[in-house]
Parts: structure tokens; sequence; C-alpha cells
């Protein structure tokens, strides 16, 4: 069935048996249910002959898993309801065919799950997808047992007693209907959403017979009601939503099941609610009729809006597939094939708030809030205080003040409004970019001088040339050729290179602080044979401005990162290992706390479930046999029955604090797993930092990363640092420049251990 699609989607499904009555149940193409009976005739002349019904269905879901009849029965409808789309699902057919098996599935296995848990986590999934819409999701989960409304999700959660006044199916203005005195629960997550579903299971009704042990005894409706706004438009409109998860009890024959007593009046009243049900979609069915009797059962008008009207709605029919029960998988099939027939309206339940009343609503909100604000200013003797848009000449003031902050004429700014806190944040935003700017200026300045200096130097000695020019070990080494004709203008050359080369120290060139080689002992042999070349090389003035190159600190290559990465753990980065290491330590003992937790919820659920199961022998026994009445006309139980419900009492109040304690120390696992991966996260970067400045950045820049030096490392960012910009020799990649700046852009919080 596709969504919206205005018909009711029926399937049938049929429970797994050894005995398939292959010879008269035949499924031909997924889609039909041929059924063989022998037709009986009073005339012995007559023969028995067999009678063939046909059924033509939307699917037949026979030997398929759980996830599987969810995709193809309820996932569409679920995925509807976000959209705003009312929508039901609901299981029909004979006792123990499989019903409650299909809607909640069994608690043995994690695979066995039925529809509503799975729904229940197909909603908060895409409620986590759909960032751009704000939801919110609450529950609710009635009963009707004996034509009575009982509330399953009540305060008191003890056995399933109808409540003494208020519970009623009233109708909407709109059209719709609603449970009067119904609660409704507001969930956040999908195991807030299953301990309600969990804590209406165990209040429903169920009994034994010949033909199920575990049979439900009332017709259950779980209701998702979802609302969902637009994080994104302004406008004031949102989306509303009823999911309707539908456990209809089975209809019974009372010649196979035997029932006696109370599980008789039970049985009674399950059969006459589903027979009105089968007239109702029989009248639905039928265009020609007007009235449709939704009002004889309390069942049949509490699906008013599913049977028929603004919802999709799809049909399970779970039938028997043993020839024994023939009679009734044939009855349950009519039944699937009269609802194909009934039509539905759906459309999505959008609400618009008036604009005009959204403004006046919106607008004495603020007023109210003002004159709240005011009292408070004035208790809080500010009565100066202003919320209003500052004008130009309180926007002057303050960028007054805070210039003469800045200068050291002022200790402090007078604030006393968020707006003034907000345009002094202004202010010192646009003083910091403003000196930024003029910082660049002058370094942008400086370079071009730099510049101009370097090629008038150039173009004075011939002999500089690029291919005399090469970077040995990270270093520069300059190649020395032929003097140039004319022993003065040699020199003044010289000289230049020189001075050029020192302004750039003075701006932070990359240069400043490495050495840099002339040349090799061979080259300056060769070429020194003039004397003019003899004096420069044994010019003090010159061995001090060219430095020998070798630095024995310094590696021809980098290391491993592997390698350096345990070197840094045990130096520089050994405080945020050692916090690392103990927040591991705490968090792994928080999941072994966790896993006990767990295994003593589920430990006290089976003995919650083994009492239960206890105190329904019991009751059966009593309604079997009778038993007294007090004079009050209350039922007197026997001494291991009060024990064992004292026992129960006791067990759900373990479990209620076990659990409790349970998501307790899940939070906490959730706040150590944050602080380790914080703590990953903040020792990779350290260590990228650490291992850029040590191995990859040229020499000077380390230097001026140290204490004293002209940049701060972690305030500065690198990029910023005039050598780097200046030296046409530097040589890191565009990766690790994107690092660098990276690193030098980030500060990071600090990062504390667990306590």
């Amino acid at each position: 069935m596709t969504a919206h699609s205005g018909e009711v989607g029926v399937f049938v499904r049929f429970r797994p048996t050894a005995n398939f009555a292959q010879e008269l149940i035949k499924c031909s193409d997924g889609q039909t249910v041929n059924i063989s009976q022998k037709k009986e005739s009073r005339k012995l002349s007559v023969r028995n002959q067999m009678s063939c019904c046909s059924f033509r269905l939307d699917g037949v879901l026979q030997d398929l898993s759980q996830e599987e009849v969810y995709a193809r029965v309820a996932q569409q409808v679920v995925l509807g309801a976000l959209e705003g789309y009312n929508g039901t699902v609901m299981c029909f057919g004979q006792t123990g065919a499989g019903k409650t098996y299909s809607m909640t599935g069994s608690t043995r296995s994690y695979k066995q799950r039925g529809i509503i848990p799975r729904a229940l986590q197909e909603v908060f999934e895409e409620v986590k997808k759909r960032s751009e819409h704000a939801f919110s999701v609450r529950l609710s989960y009635l009963e009707i047992y004996n034509e009575s409304l009982v509330d399953l999700l009540t305060s008191g959660r003890g056995s399933p007693v109808p409540a003494p006044r208020g519970m009623a199916v009233m109708e909407e203005p709109g059209g719709g209907v609603f449970v009067r005195g119904l609660s409704l629960h507001p969930v956040r997550s999908e195991d807030e959403a299953l301990d309600l579903l969990f804590e209406g299971e165990m209040n429903r009704s169920v009994g034994a017979h010949a033909l199920n042990k575990n049979s439900s005894r009332s017709h259950c409706i779980f209701t998702v009601y979802i609302e969902s706004r637009s994080r994104t438009l302004s406008d004031a409109k949102y989306v509303t939503s009823k999911l309707n998860l539908v456990d209809l009890a089975g209809s019974e024959r009372l010649g196979k099941t035997g029932s006696e007593g109370q599980a008789l009046k039970e049985a009674t009243h399950i059969n006459k609610s589903l027979s009105f049900l089968e007239q109702v979609i029989l009248a639905l069915a039928d265009r020609r009729r007007d009235h449709v009797p939704f009002r004889q059962t309390k069942l049949t008008h509490a699906l008013k809006d599913s049977l028929g009207g603004n919802c999709n709605t799809v049909l399970v029919a779970n039938i028997y597939g043993e020839a024994a029960q023939i009679e009734e998988t044939l009855s349950t099939l009519r039944f699937a094939s009269r609802m194909k027939c009934v039509r539905t309206d759906a459309a999505v339940n959008e609400h618009i708030v008036d604009p005009l009343l959204q403004i006046q609503k919106l607008q004495k909100e603020v007023q109210m809030l003002k004159e709240e604000l005011s009292i408070h200013n004035t208790l809080a003797n500010r009565p100066g205080a202003t919320y209003e848009t500052l004008s130009e000449a309180q926007a002057a003031e303050i960028h007054s003040q805070v210039q003469r902050y800045l200068e050291g004429s002022l200790e402090e700014i007078s604030i006393r409004s968020t707006r003034q806190l907000q345009e002094v944040f202004a202010q010192f935003k646009l003083a910091v970019h403003r000196k930024e700017q003029k910082v660049k200026a002058q370094l942008c300045q400086t370079y071009n001088l730099v510049e101009k200096d370097q090629n008038a130097s150039s173009a004075t000695i011939k002999g500089w040339e690029d291919s005399n020019s090469h970077v040995e070990d990270g270093c520069f080494g300059v190649g020395v050729t032929q003097a140039p004709p004319g022993r003065h203008k040699t020199k003044k050359a010289k000289e230049t290179v020189t001075a050029s080369q020192g302004k750039k120290q003075g701006a932070g060139s990359p240069v400043s602080g490495r050495p840099v080689e002339i040349a090799s002992k061979n080259k300056l042999n060769h070429h020194a044979q003039t004397p003019e070349k003899d004096q420069d090389a044994h010019d003090p003035d010159a061995q001090d401005s060219h430095p020998p190159c070798k630095d024995p600190t310094r590696t021809h290559s980098p290391p491993p990162k592997a390698e350096a990465f345990e070197d840094f753990k045990v130096l520089q980065g050994s405080k945020i290992n050692c916090i690392l290491k103990e927040n591991k330590a705490v968090l792994l003992e928080r999941r072994a706390r966790l896993r006990r937790l767990a295994e003593q919820v589920n430990a006290a659920k089976g003995e919650i479930d083994c009492t239960m199961a206890s105190l329904q022998q019991f009751k059966d026994t009593r309604a079997c046999q009778g038993h007294f009445v007090s004079t009050e006309g209350e039922p007197v139980l026997d001494e291991p029955e009060v024990t064992l419900a004292l026992r129960l009492r006791e067990l759900k109040a373990r479990y209620r604090q076990q659990y409790e304690e349970l998501c307790s120390t899940k939070a906490e696992v959730n706040y150590c797993q944050h602080l380790v991966d914080k703590c990953k996260v903040r020792l990779l970067t350290e260590f990228e930092n650490w291992y850029q400045e040590s191995f990859l950045l040229p020499e000077e820049e380390p230097a001026m990363l140290r204490a004293g030096g002209p940049v701060q490392p972690g305030i500065t960012p690198i990029d910023k640092i005039p050598s780097q910009r200046n030296s046409r020799a530097f040589s890191q990649t565009p990766v690790q420049r994107s690092l660098s700046t990276e690193s030098g852009r980030k500060k990071l919080p600090p990062i504390l251990p667990v306590t």
C-alpha cells in the first residue's frame, strides 16, 4: 500500500505451523488466498462437494520475519505520521492467531520486536534526522475491557481498574474523537517510550484458555501523538498527527476455547464488540447508507477516525493455517475483504495561527517582559537601565569610553543593559580590526622596501644569478661567482646585500636566526684569487653576517609521526596523556557498572513475569472453584496469594529503582565518553602543533614562537608571521601551511579528569 492512497491496506499473516493444510489453503501470487472446503448437503442423494473461496488482498505474509512484516505493513504509515497524516495499524483475527506477537512482539529476542517498538524507533530516528523541525511526541495507552475504558499508564500503575469517573469517548469540534480523562505522557527518547510501553503491557488483562495460554482479554490502543514546527520558517504554522496501533482481542468459539466463569463473560464482550465492528465495516463499504453505527460500542466509537475517516489505515488479518481452524480462517478473510472496500480520506493536519493574533500576543509578551525588567531594575537600584535601541549619541559615548579604556585613561566601562554590552563588544571588535589592518599595512610597506633594495642590488651585481643559488639541509646556500669588474663596485654591492638582509631580519624574515652558508670551502678556495675576495673572506663583519648553516639539533628529515607521537606523550603531552588514561579507566568502570545494572534490571523483569504468572494461576483457580467474599463484597485472598501480591509490589518498586539507577549510569557513561573523546582530540591537536613547530616549520619560526619572542604561540596565527610571507624559499607544502594556520588560531579549553 502506498501512503495516502485513500484505500485501506489489508494484509493476511499466517501463524507458523507444522500442520499447514496445503490441500485446503493455497497462496498463488503473493496476494491471493484460495480456501477449499467441503460443501455438506442434507440430501442423501447429493454427495459432498468442494467449494472454493478466493480472497484478493494487498499481500500475504507467510514465513516472514518481524522486520519484513514491519517494512511492508507499517513503515509507510509511520513516515506519513511524521509528515502530518493520521495513521492506524490494527491486527484482527481468531484468538491465538498471533495478533499480539505481530503488534508487540516477543521479549525473548531483539529481532522479534513487533510493530509498536519498531514504530517508536522509526519515529525517534526520523526526529533526529529532521533537524530543521522541532518535534514533540506524546503517548497514551487505552484498554477497553468488558466495555469499560482503562488507562494503562495511570499514576497508580497497579492492577488495571477502570477509572471511577471522567473517561469517555468524546467528539472534537473538528470532527475527530478523543478520550476524555486519558493521560498523555510526553517522551523525548526511544528509551522513555519503551518504558511506558512496558508499563502498559504489565497492566493489561491476560487470561488462558484451550487455544492460548496468554490470551488478551481486552482491546488495546497504543497512540503516538506527534506535533512538529519549523525551526527555519517564521510563519506561525504547525502540523499534528495521531498514530494508532491497535491490538484487538481475538474472536472466540466457546466450544473450542472452553471458557467459563469470568473468561466466559470476557469472551461475550469481545465477540459482541467485534460483531459491531463488522457491522460498521459493512455500513462503510455500502456507499448508499447514510448512517454508520459508530456509537454502538466504545471500540467502534474510539476508532471512528481510523475507520473511513482522516487516516491512513492498514489491517493485518491473522489466521491459522491448520485444517481444524478453517471456519474461523474463512470468517477472518471475509472480514478482511470487506475492510478492503472501505475508503479513507487522509489529509495533512495543518494548523495555522492568525498572524495578527500572533503579533498581538508577542507584543503583549514583550511589553510584559519590559515591565518585569523595569521592576527588577528598580529593586536592584538601577533606574537608568534601558532596553530600547541605542541612539547615535549613546553609541558615540560608548565608542569614546572604549577608546579611553584601550588607551588606559579609563579603568572600567559602565554597562547597564544588554544592548550596551553588545555595542561595547562591537567597538572592541572594530578596534581589533583596525589595528590588524594597520599592522598589515606596515608589514606590506616594509616588504616592498626590502624588495626594492634587493632588486637594486641584483641590478648592480651581475654575478648573483638564480642558477647559482641552492638549498642544502633546509638552509640557504648562495654560490659565489666571478667578481664583476671594478673593486669598489663589488664591495659596495656586498654592503648593499648585507644591509638588505639585515632589514629582512629586523622585519622577521624566515632567514633571520637561520644560519646561511655563503659557500663551501672548496668554492671559496676556487674563487678567492683576488686580494679583494681574500679580504672579504677574512673580514669579521662578513663572517658575523653569515654564520655556519649546520644545526646539530635539526635532522635532515622529520621523524615518523608514530615515533614522534610516543615521544610527545612522554614529554610535552604527558599531562594530557595522564588525564586521558584516568578518564579511560573511569569510563571502563562505568561501563562495567552499566552492564551489571542491565543484568539486574533484566533479572527483576523475569521475577516480575514469574510472579504475575503465579498470581494469574491463583486467579484462574478461584474463578473455577469459587472464592470467599468479605462483608464488603471483596474476594478473600489466600495467604500464598497475598504473599505473591506483596512480593510483586516489592519487585516493581525494586525494578523502578534499578531502572532509575540504570538511566543515571548511562548518562555518566555518555559523559565519560565525551571527556575521553575530547582528551583525544586535544592530545592529537597539540601533537600536530608541536610536530609542525619542531620539524616542519623553518628554524627561525620556532625561535619566534618561544617565550619572549615577538610571536606568542596559540595567539598569533602562523600566517601572520612576516617572515613566512616575505621568504621566497619557504619550504612548507599547502597542507602543512593550513595545519600551521589552524594550530595558530585555535585556542583549546582545558580538559579536566572525571571526578
